[in-house]
């Protein structure tokens, strides 16, 4: 993956991540932590418990680093890097009472990312060889989208339109509403006409007419394998192809066999396990 894939949020974006997240948990204080003493010091190690690929630690830093600055935090992993289970992957030291404040919100990131950026490394392994790459989609986390998408890319997935704002995807309601699909593509370019315009299809009709209708990019919508190629073949340097629909580790491989562009799984985002990740602490 390049440096540019891992670029991160804009640092503003990371620290109201973490102001909601403490917002919800902390609240007007932690009254478990106030049992400390107050220049209590610790130390602290991060373990992951089972092999995974790591995305977030700027959110984990910024938990720790918003309630107290003076943290020091050494990182053995990297963003978009593998590790084994029961690997340490990071140490702090500093005063114990915010390390215990900030330690669940600091975990609940980085073992969400982690575990998108997991799911999507092992989709991109699926696929490795057939040029095809893995793209996620808007089923996402309400409020971490950004943080999200990041995970992808660190897992060596791609992103797909961030929102609807920044793409046109005219699927079934809108092209009922548009009253077909030719009349749906004719208002995106007279109104977004610097936008990528992608049509979804569900039938090899609706592909041609979508090619007619100049798509950047189409999404076959629940194709059977037949059908895949059968598409291929026509929309061969015309237009980009996506799949959609019912894809997992099961099905992944044949899908990018078909010579597809692209395939979106809406799981890497929406199906997360967490990591295993375990902080433990020590006084020193």
């Amino acid at each position: 993956m390049t440096a540019s894939q891992l670029v991160p949020p804009p640092p503003e974006q990371i620290q109201a991540d973490v102001q909601r997240a403490f917002a919800e948990d902390i609240g007007t204080g932690d009254a478990t932590a106030d049992l400390l003493p107050q220049d209590a010091q610790a130390s602290a190690t991060l373990t992951c418990r089972e092999d995974a690929v790591i995305a977030g630690t700027d959110w984990f830093n910024a938990c720790f680093h918003q309630l107290d600055p003076s943290i020091r935090i050494e990182w053995s992993a990297r963003d978009g890097e593998r590790v084994a289970a029961g690997s340490v992957i990071c140490r702090l030291h500093g005063r114990a009472r915010p390390m215990v404040s900030a330690e669940r919100s600091a975990l609940n990131f980085l073992q969400l990312l982690s575990a998108t950026a997991t799911a999507t490394a092992t989709c991109v392994a699926a696929v490795a060889g057939t040029g095809v790459r893995v793209l996620d989609t808007r089923k996402t986390v309400p409020g971490l989208r950004l943080a999200q998408k990041y995970a992808v890319r660190c897992g060596g997935g791609h992103n797909h339109r961030v929102g609807l704002y920044d793409a046109i995807l005219v699927k079934e309601n809108h092209i009922i509403a548009a009253g077909g699909i030719q009349a749906a593509a004719e208002a995106a370019r007279r109104l977004h006409p610097s936008l990528l315009l992608e049509i979804e299809v569900e039938n090899l009709d609706e592909l041609r007419q979508a090619l007619d209708a100049g798509a950047d990019r189409i999404m076959l919508d629940n194709f059977t394998l037949p059908l895949m190629r059968e598409a291929v073949a026509i929309a061969k340097g015309r237009a980009e192809l996506e799949i959609s629909g019912n894809v997992d580790l099961s099905t992944i491989g044949e899908y990018a066999s078909t010579g597809v562009d692209f395939i979106s799984v809406g799981a890497l985002t929406k199906h997360v396990r967490a990591v295993d990740l375990s902080l433990r602490l020590q006084l020193d």
